[in-house]
């Protein structure tokens, strides 16, 4: 796949290949932060942009064009597996995403369906309008959501801070989110191998709630679907995973086997990736938050971390989480200017 893009950096990385530079990308790099995304918004739901093809190769192309990033990463969102399983899934400005019938209950669970991959039909779509658009310039990334996230945000019924609900169920009724997550694990499985049956150029895994789970909670709930999934993928192109955690359950992240692990902010980078079996490559680590700070402290964090992991093939510079909506525009430009200025 390699050989015919122009850039390549991204996929060397993530197969633990020499490069001259860290390829770069970021979570949420098409996103609320870019005035344009706003041009866009405001003229659609977001469910709308994310099921009409041509919207959302235009939302992935933003930051292709305007910060100039190793890797675009498909425009969509980890929860239209759970809208596709039966979910009554919206979007309330401020509030977030919203599932108006929660799955709490057999019942409810039994109700939701794994034979729906033609309703997630219009991401394949968007993937080829995308690949049609980015004409070999960079790699394209596809994702879906975990099923332990995915589960979470269908028993909450939304977004939650404690995640009572989702914990409550694990403790009195682990059978029943076995069948939910298994369920969710399946579709999954069909779901990431039809995009890269679309022609994606890597695929990620968020497990963008798995530091809400104890040390067995991760290996019972997330882990053991994790390596299922991945276990099932059509191994074509880089896999990562990541996982909110990752600094803490990063060693058992890699039995699933993935090309590369995605570690948030809060562990030393290098000492993870020498934790690691040879070969796999390491994402991340910079703590979002520094995207706020002036631009002399900007460049220096990033040149801090790129000090640390000198030597080191198999990085991928990252945000350990995803850019917030209020980061300044020109503070993440500038930021991907200083990592493509680098060299080791």
């Amino acid at each position: 796949m390699s050989t015919t893009l122009q850039n390549d950096l991204f996929i060397k990385a993530a197969l633990s290949q020499q490069v001259e530079r860290p390829p770069v990308w970021m979570m949420r790099q098409a996103g609320r932060f870019m005035p344009e995304y706003w041009e866009i918004k405001n003229k659609y739901s977001f469910l709308e942009m994310c099921k009409t093809p041509e919207i959302a190769a235009d939302v992935t192309m933003l930051p292709v064009d305007l910060l100039g990033i190793d890797a675009a990463i498909l425009f969509s969102d980890i929860l239209v597996t759970g809208e596709a399983m039966g979910g009554d899934l919206s979007f309330e400005q401020g509030v977030g995403p919203r599932f108006a019938n929660p799955v709490r209950t057999w019942k409810d669970a039994e109700n939701l369906s794994v034979d729906c991959l033609d309703k997630l039909q219009y991401v394949a779509d968007a993937i080829r309008v995308i690949q049609q658009r980015l004409d070999g310039r960079i790699p394209l990334i596809g994702f879906a959501g975990a099923p332990f996230t995915i589960l979470s945000y269908l028993v909450e019924g939304g977004s939650s801070r404690d995640f009572k609900l989702t914990k409550l169920m694990l403790n009195n009724e682990p059978e029943l989110v076995h069948l939910i997550l298994q369920k969710i694990a399946d579709l999954t499985i069909a779901y990431l191998n039809m995009q890269i049956d679309a022609g994606v150029n890597a695929v990620q895994l968020f497990d963008s709630w798995a530091n809400a789970l104890s040390w067995n909670d991760y290996h019972t709930f997330s882990h053991k679907y994790n390596k299922y999934i991945l276990a099932n993928l059509k191994r074509t192109v880089p896999v990562i995973s990541f996982a909110k955690g990752a600094s803490v359950f990063a060693p058992v992240m890699a039995e699933s086997n993935p090309d590369v692990i995605s570690v948030d902010w809060n562990a030393d980078l290098l000492n993870i990736k020498k934790s690691l079996p040879a070969g796999m490559a390491v994402q991340g680590n910079l703590d979002p938050f520094i995207m706020y700070a002036d631009k002399p402290v900007i460049k220096a964090k990033i040149h801090e971390l790129f000090e640390r992991m000198r030597g080191e093939n198999g990085f991928i510079c990252n945000l350990g989480h995803g850019i917030m909506p209020d980061m300044p525009f020109d503070h993440v430009k500038y930021a991907v200017e200083v990592i493509r200025e680098f060299r080791y």
